[in-house]
C-alpha cells in the first residue's frame, strides 16, 4: 500500500497521525513549529485522504501493520509519533508494539464507555452526512462565520480559526474517506489495553472536547498510570487548530522526555567524557 504523506524539516523523525474522517492537513497548524526541530512526516491513514483503503480492514491491527510497513519503507527506526483521536489510539498502539520512541496522544480513542462511543459515532456520522452537501454550496457557506461555526463547532472551540479553504478541504476529506464506515464499525468495539512499557507517553485532552469527552482521561489514567497527563485549556477535539503552540509544546516535551530516558539508560562508558574540574 502506498501511503500519502508530506515531509518537512530535519532531525529525528516525528510521524503525525490524524483522526477518523480527517487527513494530513489536520496537523498543518503545528507542522512548521515542529519542523524547526524534527523531520516531520504527516500522513493520510489508509482509507483517508489520498491513501487507498486496504483490501481487508480488521480495524486497529490493520492500521498498526500498515504504519509498521510504512516506517520500514521510509527507513524509520522507531520514530516519535503523535496522534489525535483515532490517531491518538494508533500512536499508543505503536508504542505498545515497540514501533515508536515516544507517543503523544491527543484525545485518544479507546477509553470511552459503550454509550460514549455510540454518542461520538453519531456525531461523526452526522458530520459526514452533511459533508455530502454540494461543494459549490459549501464553498459559499464557509465564507460565513456562521457556516464554519455550524459545521465545525463540535470539533474546535473557535471555528473562526479555520479559513474557508481549509474548512472546505476538511469537509471534502470527510466526504471522501473511503475507510470511514469500516473504521467506525471496528471503532465501536475498540478499547485500548496495550502496554507501552518504558516508552514515554503523554495523553493530552482538550478540556472542551465535545466528541471524546474529557472525563475519558480518567479512564486513560487508570489504564496507563505511568503516562504523563495534561489538560489542554480552551481546546476542543482537534486541539491542533485551537492552540497550535500548546500542542507543539506538548509533543516536543514528550520527545524531550524520551531523549532523557535514553541518556539515563546509557552505560557510563558510552557517555562523552567530561573534563576534570579544578
Amino acid at each position: 500500500m502506498t501511503v500519502h504523506y508530506v515531509r518537512r524539516g530535519q532531525g529525528e523523525p516525528l510521524v503525525l497521525i490524524h483522526g477518523i474522517g480527517h487527513h494530513w492537513r489536520a496537523w498543518e497548524p503545528v507542522i512548521e513549529p515542529l519542523a524547526r526541530h524534527h523531520d516531520v512526516i504527516a500522513l493520510d491513514l489508509p482509507g483517508f485522504g489520498r491513501t487507498p483503503a486496504p483490501a481487508v480492514n480488521l480495524g486497529m491491527p490493520t492500521a498498526v501493520a500498515a504504519l509498521g510497513e510504512f516506517f520500514a519503507e521510509l527507513g524509520l527506526d522507531r520514530p516519535h509519533v503523535a496522534g489525535n483521536s483515532l490517531g491518538g489510539a494508533i500512536a499508543l498502539e505503536l508504542a505498545a508494539a515497540g514501533l515508536a520512541r515516544s507517543a503523544t496522544a491527543l484525545s485518544p480513542a479507546g477509553f470511552a464507555t459503550p454509550d460514549q462511543v455510540r454518542r461520538a459515532l453519531r456525531v461523526l456520522r452526522s458530520l459526514r452526512f452533511g459533508a455530502f452537501t454540494p461543494a459549490p454550496v459549501l464553498r459559499v457557506f464557509y465564507r460565513t462565520a456562521f457556516g464554519r461555526r455550524f459545521s465545525f463547532g463540535t470539533l474546535v472551540v473557535d471555528p473562526a480559526v479555520l479559513t474557508p479553504e481549509r474548512a472546505l478541504a476538511d469537509t471534502l476529506a470527510l466526504r471522501g474517506g473511503r475507510g470511514f464506515a469500516a473504521v467506525a464499525r471496528h471503532g465501536a468495539a475498540y478499547t485500548f489495553s496495550g502496554d507501552p512499557g518504558a516508552v514515554p507517553v503523554t495523553i493530552a485532552w482538550g478540556d472542551r472536547d465535545r466528541i471524546l469527552l474529557p472525563v475519558q482521561a480518567k479512564k486513560a489514567h487508570e489504564v496507563l498510570p505511568g503516562a504523563h497527563f495534561e489538560a489542554l485549556r480552551r481546546c476542543g477535539h482537534v486541539p491542533m487548530s485551537d492552540d497550535p503552540d500548546l500542542v507543539a509544546r506538548v509533543i516536543l516535551d514528550t520527545i524531550k522526555r524520551s531523549e532523557e530516558t535514553i541518556r539515563r539508560s546509557e552505560p557510563a562508558s558510552a557517555r562523552p567524557d567530561r573534563p576534570a574540574s579544578g
